[in-house]
């Protein structure tokens, strides 16, 4: 096998981040009663949470904000839409959020067949991951995906995030694994596919959003573009 080791993002590549973080601030939005303080509209609350929470993990990722400031202020923002500038109840939603979402357990299609797939094929499996150490292994634990990981890389263990090049390291150290050995599939091209080319590995794309093109990194496209998990299997 020309790879021996397989790192895997986990949000918006396995678990459907997207579907679950509806499916929660849904049932935030009923036990709270949003509506009757001004979120009159839940699927612009949803689209504008989405929206702000892009863009405060980039500014994590950049270090310009703790972990804090994220989980808080993308619920202020999204109620601040609806001019609801109450400080006490961000606070409520961000607890109460990560709570109910890590026991979600949508997954993307051929998740559990494609990972049982690699299994069979002696693959080792491990997880590189921006989120938070708790809340991940939470996730991986109610969708039922933990048995198939050897290791789980996330930023807070290895102090570091994609796409820098010392999250990778670290899991090289971690895993025993060779960069020549090794290859990283994710969703996202800024961080998975990026950190990926700056550890010197291999990537693949995994495009969920079919009616996007393919898109080029540092000039280049990444080594693999797949636009379902099963095409994995056309790969390894």
């Amino acid at each position: 096998m020309k790879y021996l080791h397989l790192f895997f993002d986990l949000d918006h590549t396995l678990w459907d981040f997207e579907a679950n973080a509806r499916a929660t601030l849904l049932e935030l939005h009923n036990s709270l009663q949003l509506k009757d303080r001004g979120v009159h509209d839940f699927e612009l609350f949803y689209r504008n949470y989405l929206m702000h929470n892009e863009k405060l993990w980039e500014r994590y990722r950049n270090g310009y904000i703790k972990q804090e400031e994220l989980r808080v202020k993308r619920m202020w923002l999204s109620l601040l839409d609806f001019k609801i500038a109450d400080d006490k109840l961000a606070e409520e939603m961000s607890i109460r959020f990560l709570d109910l979402l890590p026991t979600r357990t949508l997954v993307f299609p051929y998740t559990i067949e494609i990972l049982e797939y690699l299994i069979d094929k002696n693959y080792s499996l491990h997880l590189i991951t921006n989120g938070f150490e708790k809340t991940q292994h939470s996730k991986l634990k109610y969708s039922g995906l933990s048995k198939y990981f050897k290791e789980v890389i996330t930023s807070e263990g290895s102090n570091s995030l994609k796409p820098q090049k010392e999250i990778f390291e670290y899991a090289f150290q971690k895993t025993g694994a060779r960069p020549h050995q090794s290859i990283m599939i994710g969703d996202t091209i800024e961080v998975d596919i990026l950190g990926a080319l700056n550890a010197g590995i291999d990537q693949v794309h995994v495009n969920h959003l079919t009616d996007k093109p393919v898109p080029v990194v540092d000039t280049q496209l990444p080594t693999h573009t797949v636009y379902s998990l099963k095409e994995l299997e056309s790969i390894f």
